[in-house]
């Protein structure tokens, strides 16, 4: 399978999230709930989510991720209570549109990695999956999910 990775520069980008510990096991009955309660609060502002879901991984401990779930809004918004406001770093992403079962995923940030390390870039930070679809609207095989490093 090949993949299209690109790296682009970016502004800051302002969010609402939610940061939590979990397993990997749990992760899609919080993702719903998560996503659900963030887009309520932006609603209840007045306001809309600028693009997809997004999930930044701080690591990849199966048994307790750290996760920062969340939208990206159009300006800094407000939090509410366990909801924060967060943003997304400005600087150079590397990413790859991936298209496929969210536990087939695995080779796509192989290759991502290399091209980074193959292009004299180092990681920064979390790596944030863009969740443009769900598995409640589409069979897994349709499932497309955008995958960012933050570099320098």
């Amino acid at each position: 399978m090949s993949f299209v990775i690109e790296m682009v520069e970016t502004q800051e980008q302002p969010t609402l999230i939610l940061k939590t510990v979990t397993p990997v096991s749990e992760l899609p009955k919080i993702l719903g709930k998560a996503f659900m309660d963030i887009v309520t609060h932006i609603m209840e502002l007045g306001e809309q989510p600028v693009g997809p879901a997004f999930v930044g991984y701080f690591n990849m401990d199966m048994e307790r991720l750290e996760l920062e779930i969340g939208f990206p809004v159009s300006k800094p918004l407000p939090g509410k209570g366990d909801i924060l406001a967060g943003n997304i770093p400005a600087g150079k992403q590397v990413s790859c549109m991936y298209k496929g079962p969210y536990m087939e995923m695995p080779p796509a940030y192989e290759e991502i990695e290399k091209w980074i390390k193959d292009n004299g870039y180092k990681p920064l930070g979390p790596v944030y999956e863009h969740y443009y679809n769900s598995p409640e609207e589409v069979p897994e095989s349709e499932l497309l999910t955008k995958i960012v490093f933050l570099v320098e």
